[in-house]
């Protein structure tokens, strides 16, 4: 820490880039070991999520979570709350837990648990880097597939083997960087549509990713290398809203439909029931995601999936204080006990053709 602390002062003062030594991919992975039993767990997961985004399996997929991960301990509980209504929705839907540990910044701010772990600003990655490992491992221990948004593409060589599903941001779908990146990718991955609400960009990385790359990166040992990858079979589009307002309402999502099947892209997509399409609002995440199971009912089968905010209690809070327990310090969230019963009671609606 003290070490952090002085390289920081240092930095300010001369305004000269420095760096500590963090461990490589391989090594945390050594440390933090999946072992083969969990490996396949992940595999079949991941085929799972395949085959709803490809319309095989007839089950709604919902990615639920807190919008970050900070404290350990209340993603945990939240992470055995979620396990248990995973099987009693196990016919009707695939839940997915939300595990988060990367968080883009507009300006400045918290980063997330990978970056700043203590949450206060000593930026200690190597700890970061274990936590977040460790967290992962214990969650997926549960029975839990996961999902993060994968923010720098390192954090995928550090992670990547733990996730079942992975997001690309509204801010970086348009970077060339996050599309190799996902080239690469073994698992189904999520490109949302810009902030702007336009889905062109979103298409745009689609094609670029399900298509092979060779870039510059990092091997498992951390070394620098050039990377070749196979393209990625298994991008699709999620709906986040825009500037102009949401865009899961029925004519959105039939022109999202039209326009991915005139690129001779995959149509099914899925829908993120907070940020825009919210209004930034939390607690109006169930009223969208009704709307969207009542098109699904009236044919509009191209709703794979949706995505909530969700932690296990209602809201927000700042960082200036003493932490409630089970409370974002990002995004506002849905309280545990509004999503069981919203889940629960959308159970009847959750309907599977035979």
């Amino acid at each position: 820490m003290q070490q952090l602390h002085n390289a920081a002062t240092e930095l300010k003062s001369d305004n000269v880039r420095r760096s500590l030594p963090l461990p490589s991919p391989a090594t945390l992975r050594e440390r933090l070991p999946v072992d083969h039993s969990l490996a396949q767990q992940i595999a079949g997961h991941r085929q799972i999520i395949r085959n709803i985004l490809n319309g095989e399996d007839p089950r709604l997929l919902i990615i639920t979570g807190p919008c970050s991960l900070h404290d350990p301990k209340s993603a945990l509980e939240y992470g055995h709350k979620l396990a248990e209504l995973a099987t009693t929705l196990a016919d009707r839907a695939f839940i997915v837990m939300r595990a988060y540990v990367e968080k883009p910044r507009t300006t400045v701010g918290w980063k997330g648990m990978l970056y700043d772990p203590h949450l206060d600003g000593s930026h200690d990655m190597a700890t970061g880097l274990t936590v977040s490992r460790h967290l992962l491992l214990d969650l997926a221990k549960l029975g839990l597939p996961l999902a993060t948004e994968l923010l720098h593409p390192m954090a995928a060589d550090y992670l990547g083997d733990l996730l079942s599903w992975a997001a690309i941001g509204a801010r970086t779908t348009e970077s060339q960087v996050h599309r190799e990146m996902v080239s690469g990718l073994a698992m189904p991955v999520g490109f949302k549509n810009g902030t702007d609400g336009s889905i062109d960009v979103a298409c745009d990385a689609m094609g670029s990713a399900s298509h092979p790359h060779s870039h510059l990166g990092v091997d498992e040992d951390g070394r620098a290398a050039l990377l070749q990858t196979a393209g990625n079979p298994d991008t699709h589009l999620v709906l986040r809203g825009g500037h102009d307002g949401p865009n899961y309402d029925a004519a959105s999502v039939d022109q999202a439909v039209s326009e991915l099947l005139k690129r001779g892209q995959n149509p099914r997509l899925i829908v993120d029931c907070s940020h825009a399409n919210s209004g930034k609002d939390p607690l109006q995440q169930p009223a969208v995601m009704r709307n969207l199971l009542a098109q699904r009912d009236e044919g509009q089968s191209h709703i794979a999936g949706v995505m909530l905010e969700s932690h296990l209690q209602d809201g927000r809070q700042g960082q200036d204080g003493e932490l409630a327990y089970g409370l974002s310090i990002t995004d506002g969230c849905l309280g545990w006990d509004k999503t069981c019963a919203l889940l629960e009671g959308l159970s009847g609606e959750l309907k599977v053709e035979s």
